[in-house]
């Protein structure tokens, strides 16, 4: 498995090199602290901790600029995100236990953060992140932006305890025929119930809003269907006497997967984790003088789980890489008249995608050993692929 280590570190050189045609910025807007409201076009970075900073051209030709947040008090990327500018008082406290106290109330401190608008409306809902710190803002027609209060704390009895303040402050501020303290009562302290009580509040109210969560339209699971073509080879060693070794010329053959794609929502969706189950076979003729059932037929259910990276070039290409570890399922195989064994090997491929359904990848196999099952043999198949995707959902 030594070569297949040497593929993921290939695929890490190949994640971090920067493709200058890649594009990074887009249109859209800050406002200063005279408000003055200024457009062009901000590098996208799909921020997972809420930035202090960020950089803006005025055209594709100029030369970037680094905004801060003590000179801008609001951006946003058209149909995107949006951040505003806020002095809150924020809770910072761990939810790791090691590191819980055993005070059930906030510590507070006032810091002024750039918030990211989850919903915009009569009532407005915000987030903060900072690694593995998730704090909700809100704000009303009638009240400053708030924190939602959630605390974990050591109890007495060394155990977890919950603070969940932001139940009441939610039944104190928005009060909506539609919303009661016993719906409250379970509510969780996260983005999908929030959402969908900040947007039942604005639509009581009969309160026009923008859900920015909803600006990124594209789907977070492709289904693709992926023939191909293999080119393989197999060699086969008797570990007592050479006379018994067989080489198999590279054979051409057919090969078809359904590849399972789960677009991780971070990062402008450059990775994603991928499963494609895949059927391949692999069919060889040989003649040798006074040896029968030299002849290789050999059919197997392949199963790649894998990591892949996009390098956008352009709004409707990319390209991309992806390394797999590739467990191999045989089916009532034989070769030489030996039954062929399940196993284990790698894969790295690179390809191209055009406006997210059609794709054309390359792909490398690690050696496979096919007759894990005895011990006075040992196997090498090879492969190398080139697959065709469409996406069909």
């Amino acid at each position: 498995m030594n070569k297949f280590y040497i593929l993921f570190l290939i695929v890490g050189i190949f994640s971090s090199i920067k493709c200058n045609s890649q594009i990074s910025f887009i249109k859209g807007y800050y406002i200063d602290n005279a408000n003055q409201k200024t457009e062009g076009l901000i590098r996208n970075v799909d921020w997972k901790n809420n930035p202090l900073e960020f950089e803006y051209k005025k055209t594709k030709e100029s030369e970037k600029e680094s905004m801060n947040i003590e000179s801008v008090k609001e951006f946003g990327i058209n149909n995107v995100s949006k951040y505003i500018r806020a002095s809150v008082q924020i809770d910072r406290s761990s939810n790791k236990f090691n590191l819980l106290s055993y005070d059930k109330s906030p510590l507070f401190k006032k810091e002024q953060l750039y918030l990211k608008v989850l919903i915009q409306g009569y009532a407005s809902l915000f987030l903060y992140e900072d690694n593995s710190l998730r704090r909700y803002f809100y704000q009303t027609v009638n009240n400053d932006v708030d924190q939602l209060i959630f605390k974990k704390y050591k109890t007495p009895e060394n155990k977890i305890g919950t603070n969940n303040k932001f139940r009441n402050q939610l039944y104190d501020n928005l009060k909506c025929v539609d919303i009661s303290m016993e719906e409250l009562k379970f509510m969780n302290y996260n983005k999908k119930e929030l959402l969908n009580l900040f947007k039942k509040y604005n639509n009581c109210h009969n309160s026009e809003f923008v859900n920015f969560d909803e600006k990124v339209t594209s789907s977070l699971f492709h289904l693709n269907i992926r023939p191909g073509l293999n080119s393989s080879s197999l060699s086969m060693r008797n570990n007592i006497t050479n006379s018994r070794n067989t080489g198999y010329d590279r054979e051409w053959s057919f090969r078809v997967g359904l590849e399972f794609e789960f677009i991780l929502g971070f990062n402008k969706n450059k990775w994603a984790i991928i499963i494609e189950p895949t059927y391949q076979y692999f069919k060889a003729e040989l003649e040798i003088a006074n040896r029968s059932n030299t002849n290789a037929d050999y059919q197997s259910i392949e199963l790649p789980l894998g990591l892949r990276h996009y390098l956008f070039l352009n709004d409707t290409s990319k390209v991309f890489v992806n390394a797999s570890f590739l467990y191999d399922f045989a089916l009532k195989s034989k070769v030489r008249n030996l039954a062929v064994g399940s196993g284990i090997n790698g894969a790295l491929g690179i390809g191209y995608k055009y406006k997210n359904t059609c794709s054309l990848e390359f792909r490398y196999h690690t050696s496979r050993d096919i007759l894990p099952d005895y011990a006075l043999w040992t196997s090498d198949y090879k492969t190398i692929s080139v697959i065709f995707g469409y996406s069909i959902f």
